[in-house]
């Protein structure tokens, strides 16, 4: 890929960028390197953007008269207001991006597993939510590809992460084209990966492509992102991609011989059972593809949704 026809991402700059980490530290990853030869890159420290040191005491997040605020124990000094103004200092400033991979557990970039502590001076209790800097990022980008390193070593969050990525960065280029037969060649090759997602959502941006009401791209755009957002707001479930694959294979059944339709069958089975990963029917079905030259298969994005070079079946199981 061209360095323009990537997807820009925002990234937490101590996942291996530069030593910013409260300690000094910095903490390379694997998945983050390997992606950053497939997206451009715009680094974020919120922690250092507020003026805080390298190395520099603790922060934390304190739930507080049902408000959260960012406090140094050591300093006592409250950094709510910094935090919040260089939050929505930096994303306004932001280019259109794609996506966000954040420090997990940080108290300004973490998503989900942040320590969020019941008072000041409280060390004991505590419940899980999101840093500052990561709960501007999610009300602000909510339709955007947004996770945590750590979560991003589960496969199907690592999968979904990058199915969303890339998906919503062509649909971009879509935006950009102005081109209504650009949008309907969108929809066309995306057909088995909306209905992989959400069949309902599916249907309903068909609907919306039909355009029945005449309306000009410019409306009709906005309608169309509303529901594809919708339609990859969460995870697929593994019933919804079956039914994809089962489709797909209706292309090839009555050309496949009977051992081949039982093998194809008998590893979708597999499937369901969760003893193999979907690459492998993916592999299958592009294979009929390419032998009974079925171009409109072969077009379609779930058999390549992001760069093959990404793909990886590793999982830590963790989510």
């Amino acid at each position: 890929m061209e360095n323009n026809l990537k997807p820009t991402v925002v990234v937490s700059r101590c996942l291996g960028f530069d030593y910013c980490r409260y300690n000094g530290d910095i903490k390379p990853d694997k998945f983050v390197q390997k992606l950053g030869n497939f997206v451009n890159y715009i680094t974020v420290c919120p922690e250092v953007g507020i003026g805080l040191p390298i190395p520099r005491d603790p922060i934390r997040v304190v739930s507080e008269k049902n408000n959260l605020i960012l406090y140094q124990p050591s300093t006592g000094k409250d950094l709510t207001a910094d935090m919040n103004k260089f939050s929505e200092d930096f994303l306004s400033s932001l280019p259109e991006i794609d996506g966000f991979i954040l420090k997990g557990r940080s108290p300004s970039c973490g998503i989900k597993d942040v320590k969020i502590f019941l008072g000041k001076e409280n060390t004991s209790g505590s419940v899980k939510g999101s840093g500052l800097f990561a709960k501007a990022v999610l009300e602000k980008f909510s339709e955007k590809a947004i996770e945590e390193e750590g979560r991003l070593t589960n496969f199907k969050i690592r999968e979904h992460f990058l199915t969303k990525l890339f998906l919503f960065y062509r649909f971009r280029q879509i935006k950009k084209s102005n081109s209504m037969a650009e949008l309907i060649k969108f929809q066309s090759d995306n057909k088995y990966l909306f209905m992989a997602y959400n069949q309902k959502e599916q249907k309903l941006l068909g609907r919306i492509i039909a355009n029945h009401e005449k309306n000009s791209f410019d409306e009709l755009i906005k309608d169309y992102e509303k529901h594809l957002s919708s339609a990859f707001a969460k995870t697929p479930r593994y019933t919804s991609i079956i039914n994809a694959l089962q489709h797909i294979f209706g292309y090839f059944s009555d050309k496949l011989s009977s051992k081949e339709k039982d093998f194809f069958l008998n590893t979708l089975e597999k499937y369901r059972e969760n003893k193999i990963p979907l690459s492998v029917l993916i592999h299958l079905l592009k294979g009929y593809a390419i032998e009974y030259n079925e171009e409109y298969i072969l077009q379609q994005t779930i058999l390549s949704p992001y760069p093959d070079e990404l793909v990886d079946i590793s999982d830590s199981g963790n989510s």
